[in-house]
Formats: C-alpha cells, structure tokens, sequence
C-alpha cells in the first residue's frame, strides 16, 4: 500500500512570509499528503528518534518499512540527519532564464548585450528550427533536457524560462518539464523586429508571431490544464524586437485569458539598448510597455538596472515585479542594479539566473552575486559623500537574497500563497541540503561536499557557509509537490535497505545514507 504521508524530520530553514531579514530555523517534523503535496501539519517539539516514534504512535502512523501486519496508515518517513550537518530549504525559485542558451553558458568573448545576442544568441536560437513540421530538433531534446536536469539538480523546483521562436522545440521544453516534474512557465519568444535588415532569426510577419503564441498556449494547456507544473507565459522578447502592433496583440492576447497570462520581457538592461528604445519608441523603457498592456501584476522584468524613479513609480503601480540577474549583469558589463531602491519603491524582486548571460544555471550562484554586487552600489557615485554613506543601506544580507530567492521569487510568480516556504497548506517544494561531517580535504572523495564545517558552527553560521562555499553537491534530494524529482534512487536505496537499527525500527530513512552504502559497497 502507497503512504498516505511523507514525514520530513530534522532541521527546517526558511523565512516567515513578512520577514525578508531574518531566517527562520526549527527543529522537528513536518508532514505532507501524498494525494496533493501540500504539507499537513507541523510538530516543533519532536526533537528525538524517540519523539519521533511517539508522533507516530499517537497519530496511527506505520513507517512503509514496517511490516505488513501493522495495521495503521502507512508513512514515508526521510530525515535531514543532525550529524551530518542536513536541513531542508525551500526550492530555489529562477525567475529569468534562457533555457536554448544553455550550451553558450560561459561564453562572452569582449562583447556587451547587443553584440553579444548577434554573435553567441541568435546563432544558437535559431539551431533550433527543424525542416519538419511539429518535430522538434535533436538539439532542442538535447539542450532542453539538459537544462531540465541541471537545475533541479541545483535546486530549483521553480523556472521562467525563454524558448525560442520555434512551436515544436518550445512544446518540447513544456513537454519536459511536466514529466520531469519542475514547475515552470514557458515562453514562445517573440520577434517581429530587427533593427539590422541582415538578421533573419525573427518571426516572419507580426500575425505569425501571434498565432505561434496561441498555438504553444493551446499546448501547454491541453498537458496541464490546471497549469498545477507547466503554465504558458507570453513573452515578447524586448521593445527592439518587437513592433508596436506586436506588443499591443500580445498585451491583449495575455489580457483575454482567466486568469490572465503571464508575461516576461526585458526591460532597461544595457544603456545602449534604453537609448536605442527612446529612440525609436519617443518614451521611456517602463512607458513602452504600459502603453501596449503589457505592465501588469502578472508580468515579470528581467534586469531594470538603469530604470529612473519615474519608471520605479509605474512599475509598481502597474504591480509588476523585475527578475535581478546580478551574475549576467556583471558578465556582459551591462551596470549594477540597485536592489534595495526596488525594494523600498514597493516593488517585487525575484532572482533569475539569466543563462547564459548569466554564467551558471544555479540560483545559489545567483544568492552570491546579489551580495556582492549590492556591496558595490556605493561605489556608483564616490564622489557624493551621501550616497557613500547610503551606500551601507543597499547591501543585501546573506538572509535577505535568499528571501529573493525563495519568497520574493514566488511572489514574482504570483504562487506566494503556494511555493517559497515551510507554511502549512503549502506545496512541500523543497531540498534537502548535505553539508556533511568535517572531512580532511586529502581524504574527500570527488562527489563530496566543499564546505568545511568545523562543528562549533550554530545553524546560521552553517547556513551563510552553504551561502558562500555550496554547489549542487551538497543538494542530496529535490521534491515538488511531494514528489521526489532529483536524487530518488538514493532514497529508494535507503528506504529499502535502511543502515541503522533504530531505523529499522522505526522506518526511518536519510538521504545522506546513501554515502555509508557507498563505503559499505553492499
């Protein structure tokens, strides 16, 4: 018979709902329904293996190890393991990402954004394409399902990603992510616009850039008609590649649906480029969008490092949220955005990788990058003492990018009542961080963890040392909805086997076990 429940016991790290400053960790059990992957309840005060088995007892709860015989309902239990340093954190959120991109990743030459997408980006966007109708490129599967693997691998349970023009490759990628089980939305990118004549990687007319939209909507709907995983958003590329007729079409495309559709665009990323959309559009970067429908609550951003107070004041009014993509940011040279000025404008901030501007598919890279930057963003104006002196309130803490990257990410997404956190109701969206016992570093096998810790570290202190030093190394599981989407044979191993007499007892299992079985070489 299949659990009713999974019982998550150990350390539990996240943030309340109204507190971006401060981490919130407890210790104890948290269980989820295996029929909607909601978490159920919460108990702070188990503390023991033996709390553990009293939980179970007064609940009615057998362990799927027990036998048989036991009449009870049957729980799957996974633990976070104390002495190995384990804790549960929600899944990281990436609210910007090219997925097509992903083989260019670290590739920039001396080039700056528009140079950059003429020589690295559209060549590779358009290898996309295939001579078939409605068949996919090889490429598209390859690319795509690697992405799929590498950033649930990194943690994140959550993706907005890009596509390209192409219906059959942007299905695919829909198609994907609903099988693998990662959350996401996805976007047809839309391009009926070149301001050089020579390029050809476009939409051939503004009415085929609609109807292409509708056709991967009418898709990704017919998959998941709940939209519980994979959700459709539109996505006109930026205002240099899209005529106004086409930004007005696909405002109201997204605005005729209930609820209404996402949308996810670019907006004042580059100097160069906010010059080129005042010039060719007589408005601001912010005035472009509003105009043409395409600002609402539902919209997300990417970049905003150069917006005025002005376009600050409509963005939020319009309720829009922007992605922070700090790591391409710096990459492309394109300028530092100032996060905390958004953030006192009222305005929601998630992180997006940006691959592959960005150089790394991991949100966890992208926490560090939103530290350091903002270390940097006094620095802008040296010259006036004042903004020095400001400059000391711009910095991001530790704490407070990882907030962007689970909570501020899922209010970007508008799923804050659903994902980015431990709150009873919401989807167990999560992962299982290893940072493991002190090892010296000449006896560390290749797949070990890089962060030392010492074991005189209190939580916080382990949580910034994961922060600085982590990789997905140290991610031993990934759940969405309850549904284990990375690292399933290594639990299934441990729950078939078990490795500790109690847990035999008790049916207890931990992801980390997977380690003693290696040494063991059962």
């Amino acid at each position: 018979m299949a659990p009713s429940y999974i019982v998550f016991f150990g350390t539990f790290v996240h943030h309340s709902r109204a507190n971006s400053k401060a981490l919130a960790i407890q210790q104890g059990a948290l269980w989820v329904s295996t029929t909607d992957g909601r978490i159920k309840g919460t108990d702070w005060t188990i503390v023991t293996e033996g709390d553990l088995r009293a939980l179970l007892r007064e609940k009615g709860w057998v362990p799927d190890t027990a036998s048989h015989y036991r009449r009870g309902t049957r729980v799957k239990i996974v633990q976070a393991r104390e002495d190995q340093n384990e804790f549960f954190f929600p899944g990281f959120i990436d609210t910007h990402m090219h997925a097509p991109q992903y083989p260019n990743t670290g590739l920039f030459g001396d080039s700056t954004l528009l140079d950059w997408l003429k020589k690295y980006t559209f060549p590779m966007e358009a290898s996309f394409g295939s001579p078939f109708p409605n068949i996919p490129s090889p490429r598209a599967y390859r690319v795509y399902n690697q992405v799929v693997s590498r950033t649930l691998a990194s943690g994140t349970t959550f993706a907005s990603y890009f596509a390209t023009i192409h219906v059959p490759a942007t299905n695919l990628l829909a198609t994907l992510c609903q099988k693998r089980g990662q959350r996401a939305l996805i976007g047809r990118v839309c391009m009926d616009h070149s301001l050089d004549p020579k390029d050809t990687y476009k939409d051939a007319s503004t009415e085929e850039s609609i109807e292409f939209t509708k056709d991967v909507i009418s898709y990704i709907q017919s998959i998941d008609p709940d939209g519980t995983v994979v959700k459709p958003i539109v996505t006109p590329r930026f205002a240099l590649s899209c005529t106004s007729e086409a930004m007005e079409s696909l405002g109201a495309l997204a605005a005729s649906y209930d609820p209404p559709l996402h949308i996810q665009t670019h907006i004042a990323e580059n100097k160069q480029e906010i010059q080129d959309v005042q010039d060719l559009y007589k408005q601001s970067y912010a005035e472009v969008y509003a105009t043409r429908g395409l600002l609402t609550p539902r919209t997300i951003l990417a970049h905003g490092v150069h917006l005025t107070s002005d376009e600050h004041d409509l963005i939020h009014k319009q309720g829009s949220s922007i992605s922070h993509c700090p790591a391409s940011n710096s990459a492309l040279g394109s300028g530092i955005c100032p996060v905390r000025t958004l953030l006192d404008k009222g305005i929601t901030v998630g992180l997006g990788t940006d691959v592959s501007g960005g150089y790394s598919p991991s949100i966890l890279e992208t926490v560090r990058q939103a530290c350091l930057v903002s270390r940097l963003v006094r620095h802008l104006d040296t010259g006036n003492k004042s903004n020095e002196d400001d400059g000391d309130k711009m910095v991001l803490s530790v704490e407070e990018a990882l907030y962007l990257a689970t909570r501020g990410g899922a209010k970007s997404v508008r799923m804050e009542d659903d994902i980015g956190g431990f709150d009873i109701g919401m989807f167990w969206d999560a992962q299982l961080i290893h940072l493991g016992r002190f090892s010296p570093a000449q006896s560390q096998d290749d797949g070990e963890s890089r962060v030392d810790v010492f074991g005189w570290e209190d939580w916080t202190e382990k949580i910034h040392k994961w922060v600085w030093n982590g990789s997905d190394r140290n991610v031993k599981g990934v759940w969405v909805g309850g549904r284990l989407v990375y690292g399933r044979s290594e639990v299934e191993c441990e729950s078939r086997r078990g490795w500790l007499s109690w847990a035999l007892g008790a049916g207890v299992v931990g992801v980390g076990a997977v380690f003693a079985f290696r040494r063991m070489k059962l």
